[in-house]
């Protein structure tokens, strides 16, 4: 192991992400370029901050450096920390974007420290990621229990029906921003980094509208309705979630889409009940069979019949055990008996 992270931020090996965080912005400050003009020594220690920062504050890369650290790069699990940081260039915030001699993942951390964050105009048309939209949607019980498909219409915004979502009133003319040359985005270097931003004439969209379609007010989004079939996964829990990814509001601007969060309801069941992964019912049962013994035919959640053996002797409220009639692959179904 080439380096120690927990000494480039000068915090212990059990410290908390919140105080990793605060050692963090702390050095960053002190050895910004932009507060060390022309000193490489603090523009390699910067470098060298971010990189401890990108592992310890990643609850993941912590867990693999920390097992790299005590066992050896030939370690359970070990992992390479140059592949580690080849994944994580070029990662990037929405609005701005760095080089930074190699380290362009720097600029997430950059984004948080310096307060960039995503850029937008007042009206709110600057580049972003779109909007998370949240929907419920009620199963049956067995649907949730063995899986399935369920379809459901979810209100959400889309590109606007009467302009396309371009945001220009239909015939109106459209021109290139003179500004950004119809790129979007403006660049500029400040501090001996490489950046660049939304353009502020246009906002990121590279045109320039002459007149804003009336439907979308010139937002090129409006309200629509959309389908979509969803495969839930056996065993899913009342007030479960299932994320579609990129299903839910648009990007702003080129920006990326939000995602589609589904909330699960399940209707409760006239003859199960549901614990875990188990299923939970009653059979009544006459009480001269329970003392004789006797077969009994029990519904399973899937619609089968599959037969229990009462034994002799059998008394009130002693259940019975039933292997792999419960979550498929995972539970049981348990058949308590009501003497009649």
């Amino acid at each position: 192991m080439r380096k120690d992270y927990y000494k480039i931020l000068g915090v212990p090996e059990e410290a908390s992400q919140e105080e990793i965080k605060r050692a963090y912005r702390r050095l960053a400050r002190q050895y910004h370029p932009d507060a060390n003009p022309g000193d490489r020594a603090a523009e390699e220690k910067f470098k060298e901050i971010g990189e401890a920062y990108e592992v310890l504050s990643d609850p993941e890369k912590r867990r693999q450096y920390d097992q790299v650290r005590k066992f050896g790069e030939a370690g359970p699990g070990s992992f390479n920390i140059d592949d580690l940081f080849r994944r994580a260039q070029g990662a990037h915030r929405g609005g701005f974007s760095f080089d930074i001699g190699g380290f362009g993942w720097l600029s997430d951390l950059l984004g948080e420290l310096l307060d960039f964050g995503r850029w937008k105009r007042p009206g709110g048309y600057g580049p972003g990621r779109g909007e998370d939209v949240y929907a419920e949607v009620e199963v049956p019980f067995e649907t949730a229990v063995l899986g399935g498909s369920v379809t459901i219409s979810v209100p959400k915004e889309g590109p606007c029906l009467a302009c396309g979502g371009t945001g220009a009133q239909p015939g109106s003319h459209m021109e290139t921003c003179p500004t950004c040359h119809g790129m979007g985005t403006i660049s500029f270097v400040q501090g001996g980094f490489a950046m660049s931003r939304p353009c502020p004439t246009c906002y990121g969209r590279g045109k320039l509208i002459s007149q804003p379609c009336e439907g979308c007010r010139g937002t090129g989004q409006a309200s629509v309705v959309r389908k979509y079939t969803v495969k839930l996964p056996a065993g899913i829990q009342d007030g479960g979630q299932v994320r579609l990814r990129g299903q839910g509001g648009p990007g702003v601007a080129g920006g990326p889409p939000g995602d589609l969060i589904l909330t699960v309801r399940v209707r409760p069941h006239r003859f199960f009940n549901r614990y875990g992964d188990d299923l939970h019912c009653e059979v009544p049962i006459a009480r001269k069979k329970a003392e004789r013994g006797a077969k009994v035919r029990v519904r399973a959640v899937d619609g089968r019949r599959v037969e229990l053996r009462v034994p002799p002797g059998t008394r009130d409220g002693q259940t019975f055990r039933l292997r792999g009639l419960g979550v498929p692959g995972r539970g049981d179904l348990y058949v308590k008996v009501k003497l009649t």
